[in-house]
């Protein structure tokens, strides 16, 4: 543990300052794909009784219309946060009417792409700037990357630590500077630490071989249906996907926000030739909303993002630029398809020592070569981060992964000491317990659960994804909502449907303009 660290503990450790780690924010997104009783994708519109996907604050679409999304309000108990996701699945089960939701990150086996439908979020200007924007994913990246799905966690700290940290620190900055400067330094260190995440939590090592649509590949069959690498953790977050592209070159090493910020807008606003060729507009129709490296701020792939809170109308990097870093988006989590709904407490419980650890521990600066190692001991993860005497780099020298999870481990257990003497109880440390296990007997991580159940079973990929998701179905239905959470729900059914008829109601001015302006908004950045 750095002198640093543990000086920070100290201060937060005071009596007067306990309580604040009680108050770290959470958040979950959860992407699942909407499949036929068979598991074939559905290819149904987004279901009129799960409300507008364009204006449900908790139910809406990712990339298809079969992709949905579940967002949970932000809490300070992760238990409570858990709960909700939990009544959004079953207020959402109660109405597909037959349909399942896909249990694993992988997609099911999907139909031909042009039969993939994409998400639509009716007439209004934002509602086909959203449409077009993902007419764009498929035109750049092909539609069936874009069905895999994930877990995000929002995670942040209370405002009230920053100026605790910042006195200790004799920091001169200006507050919001210096909580946008802690939060890039978290940042910097969950690159530095996320393969640990990786190993703990990847669960998707197998895949359909339909996902590869007959493109040339390194992985190895285990049965005619399914393709798999024998030690890894997380196909999902390899580059088996993504194809080389004008995201390669966009790696920043976060060493301030302004750099980060300023690799977004040149992003945002750099024509690519291979997409300035494809245009966009065929025959008239918008098929990308411009042809620049990305064609909004989200269309940068990331395992970790700084957030902040957009007001309407707002763009993240306006929201950036103003105000300074809120929160993180964690990006990396595989859905645990054992869980019903991809994510327990246990997880969560280590995600929030283990974020914690990012932001208190020491984080200097990193350098190219220290960039480029972090991204690869991410990547050797994913693909073999169950290997037996697998070696990263740490600081220029091989380190054994197992040895330097369990250093990481170790530190974090200062973490989960403390939050269990916030919170009462010993349920931080049993969650560190548990992953302890896991870096001692690699059997025990999800992705090893997965490949023995495959073998043991016979199944295929997609009959064992299939199997999940009906034992998940079955324990949703099984227990219906209370009627005062029903009636919860059903009203913000009927409250999005109103407010999208509002937004197509009001609408004024044709899209092209409202595409130019919104163009326009991140071109008046570039001179900020």
């Amino acid at each position: 543990m750095s002198d640093l660290l543990s000086r920070r503990l100290a201060v937060l450790g005071e009596r007067a300052n306990l309580s604040l780690l009680g108050q770290c924010l959470h958040g979950i997104e959860r992407e699942c794909l909407r499949v036929d009783a068979q598991g074939q994708l559905a290819l149904t519109d987004h279901p009129v009784a799960l409300g507008a996907a364009l204006t449900h604050p908790q139910i809406t679409t990712d990339y298809s219309e079969a992709l949905l999304e579940f967002i949970t309000a932000t809490d300070t108990d992760v238990t409570r946060t858990l709960d909700e996701l939990e009544k959004v699945h079953r207020f959402t089960y109660g109405r597909l009417e037959g349909e399942l939701l896909w249990s694993p990150s992988m997609p099911c086996r999907l139909p031909p792409e042009e039969l993939i439908p994409i998400a639509r979020y009716g007439s209004s200007n934002i509602g086909r700037l959203k449409h077009v924007y993902r007419r764009g994913l498929a035109v750049r990246y092909g539609k069936t990357m874009q069905c895999i799905a994930g877990i995000h966690y929002n995670f942040s700290l209370p405002e009230a630590i920053w100026p605790l940290l910042q006195a200790l620190e004799g920091d001169s900055q200006a507050p919001r500077d210096y909580q946008s400067a802690r939060y890039i330094a978290m940042i910097r260190n969950f690159r530095r630490y996320s393969w640990l995440l990786m190993y703990l939590f990847g669960a998707t090592p197998a895949l359909d071989v339909n996902f590869l649509r007959g493109r040339p590949h390194q992985l190895d069959s285990l049965d005619a249906d399914t393709l798999y690498l024998p030690w890894a953790t997380s196909l999902r977050m390899s580059d088996l996907g993504y194809q080389n592209n004008a995201q390669s070159g966009l790696t920043p090493c976060y060493n301030g926000l302004d750099s980060y910020l300023d690799s977004l807008r040149q992003a945002v606003s750099t024509p690519y030739p291979p997409y300035a060729a494809i245009g966009t507009k065929r025959n008239g129709e918008w098929v990308q909303l411009n042809t620049n490296m990305i064609q909004i701020e989200n269309e940068y792939y990331s395992s970790i993002r700084p957030k902040r809170v957009t007001y309407t109308g707002e763009r993240p990097l306006q929201a950036l630029m103003a105000r300074g870093v809120q929160y993180v988006e964690v990006r990396c989590l595989d859905i645990d398809p054992y869980l019903p709904v991809g994510i327990d407490l246990d997880e969560a419980r280590f995600l929030d020592a283990f974020l914690l650890y990012c932001a208190l521990q020491d984080s200097p600066p990193m350098d190219g070569g220290e960039c480029r190692a972090s991204t690869d001991n991410f990547q050797l993860t994913v693909k073999e981060g169950r290997r037996p005497g697998l070696q990263l780099q740490r600081r220029g020298q091989p380190v054994g992964l197992r040895d330097w999870a369990g250093e990481l481990l170790e530190n974090i257990g200062a973490l989960s000491e403390l939050l269990d003497t916030v919170h009462g109880g010993d349920a931080h440390r049993r969650a560190l317990d548990a992953q302890r296990s896991k870096v001692e007997d690699p059997e025990r991580t999800p992705s090893a659960r997965v490949l023995a159940d495959l073998r043991a079973s016979g199944d295929s990929f997609t009959r064992f994804a299939l199997r999940q998701s009906r034992a998940h179905a079955e324990h949703f239905r099984r227990e219906p909502l209370a009627a005062a959470d029903r009636q919860r729900f059903e009203a913000l059914v009927q409250q999005s449907l109103g407010e999208q008829a509002e937004l197509e109601a009001a609408d004024q001015g044709d899209f092209d303009t409202f595409v130019a302006a919104y163009q326009a908004s991140i071109l008046g950045l570039l001179s900020v």
